[in-house]
């Protein structure tokens, strides 16, 4: 039903994003007052007023009939969650981490286990509000230049106020199995679940994977159900990820089955302790969550403890590898091979997914199953590691084998293979459309020179 108020919030709200634009001084950048980040590249420090999105965090209105829901842009996943689930009804694709807002997903990229059957989160997204550089809102829908070429411009066309997205039916719970693939059968296993939808008779709804050695692979399948059962929590002393190699059936609640991996960023809150059975009877359930470990990471890199401490011990300098890319399924062995031998971190998650359609900026072959492969941590480089050497050579194999890098990390493009790699002349075009004065950054500023 429809909510007047929350529409009339709504629009109050847009209406301080335009003041607070037009605050900003003429030919000065126009970027986000806005102090929380899901992304991992260094910014730099914002000069002067921002624009206010502080009323545009909420959800405006569900309608469980039609299976759609009016979402404002700065809204988080978990609070698009909170708002949706009570109608048994979730967004197509929820990415893993609590804190990444709708329109950071959309105009970034976001992934997780129902991507190989539901695509990306901008590919159930049936319309949306653009704020472009020009201080206007403009409507636009799949088909436009806008719409089409705002995945993956990270904020460089504009920032969405208002997306209307469908909602698929969930039922109460969610039964796993994790099984453990041979590497040379992984690329063939994956194949099989995403064209037949099932695995040894029984419907797959999910998919994921981990692998935790280069002889070591789990594929998470997961399966809806109303049926309950004693239910897992690795919300307290347990931790998701190391249950995959412990149990070969789980069972968790929608709701825990989607944030299974925030408690603990995947694996990476051990880098804190928090997995330390001691630490974490007094580490504070409402601090296990992505974004404090986050903020933690941003204080480190800051003030640089860790490399202070590792050149008090002779250690070598480390470089932060966090990345995410996406390679043919055909070549996902022959990367994870090169992988371990040219970086050798693990564990590294696993997600298939399937693009619905092409999209200018992020080139995926439609329906081509593509698997994406995250990986996050730091290792022992020596004095290069401040140009990236191990980020680089990433970013040459995975090209090489035919697939993409996403932007919410470091890059180390030059300008010409970037813009042949994220469709430069195509994104400078439809910016000049909407952006005349320039005065948003360019996709390229942003994510290579960090501006």
């Amino acid at each position: 039903m429809t909510t007047v108020s929350a529409w009339q919030r709504h629009a109050e709200a847009v209406d301080r994003l335009r003041d607070s634009y037009a605050a900003i001084p003429s030919g000065a950048p126009v970027r986000l007052a806005k102090q929380t980040s899901n992304l991992f590249r260094p910014r730099s420090e914002p000069i002067g007023p921002g624009l206010d999105v502080s009323g545009l965090t909420g959800v405006i209105e569900v309608d469980p009939i039609a299976r759609t829901a009016e979402v404002q842009g700065m809204c988080t996943y978990e609070d698009l969650v909170d708002a949706t689930l009570p109608h048994g009804l979730v967004p197509y694709v929820v990415p893993q981490l609590r804190t990444i807002t709708l329109g950071g997903a959309v105009t970034g990229l976001g992934i997780e286990s129902t991507s190989f059957r539901n695509g990306l989160p901008h590919e159930s997204v049936l319309e949306m509000d653009v704020f472009t550089g020009a201080g206007e809102v403009v409507t636009t829908r799949p088909g436009d230049d806008l719409f089409d070429t705002f995945p993956n411009s990270y904020g460089s066309l504009g920032y969405a106020t208002r997306l209307r997205i469908s909602l698929e039916r969930v039922p109460s719970y969610v039964a796993l199995r994790h099984v453990r693939v041979e590497p040379f059968l992984l690329a063939k296993t994956i194949e099989s679940i995403v064209a037949t939808g099932e695995h040894d008779g029984v419907r797959v709804d999910g998919l994921d994977g981990t692998a935790f050695a280069p002889d070591e692979v789990h594929l998470t399948l997961a399966t809806w159900q109303e049926e309950p059962g004693p239910t897992s929590d690795y919300t307290g002393q347990d931790i998701y990820y190391r249950s995959i190699r412990e149990r070969p059936t789980d069972l968790l609640t929608t709701y825990d089955y989607l944030w299974r991996w925030d408690t603990d960023w995947f694996w990476c809150s051990g880098a804190f302790g928090a997995q330390h059975p001691l630490a974490r009877r007094v580490w504070p359930r409402r601090w296990r969550r992505s974004d404090v470990y986050h903020r933690l990471v941003a204080l480190e890199r800051r003030y640089g403890v860790v490399d202070r401490l590792d050149r008090r011990a002779g250690r070598p300098q480390r470089e932060r590898v966090i990345q995410d890319v996406e390679v043919p399924v055909d070549r996902l062995t022959e990367f994870l091979t090169w992988f371990d031998e040219a970086v050798g971190m693990r564990p590294v998650w696993l997600c298939p997914l399937v693009a619905k359609a092409d999209w200018p900026t992020y080139p995926l072959e439609p329906g081509a199953t593509y698997v994406n492969v995250g990986f996050w941590g730091t290792v022992p480089v020596g004095p290069e590691a401040p140009e990236g050497p191990r980020n680089r050579a990433i970013e040459e194999k995975v090209h090489e084998l035919g697939g993409h890098k996403s932007l919410y990390s470091e890059a180390f493009y030059d300008r010409a293979t970037f813009d042949r790699l994220y469709a430069g002349e195509h994104l400078a075009a439809v910016k000049q459309a909407f952006d005349p004065d320039d005065r948003l950054t360019s996709l390229y500023d942003k994510v290579v020179r960090r501006r």
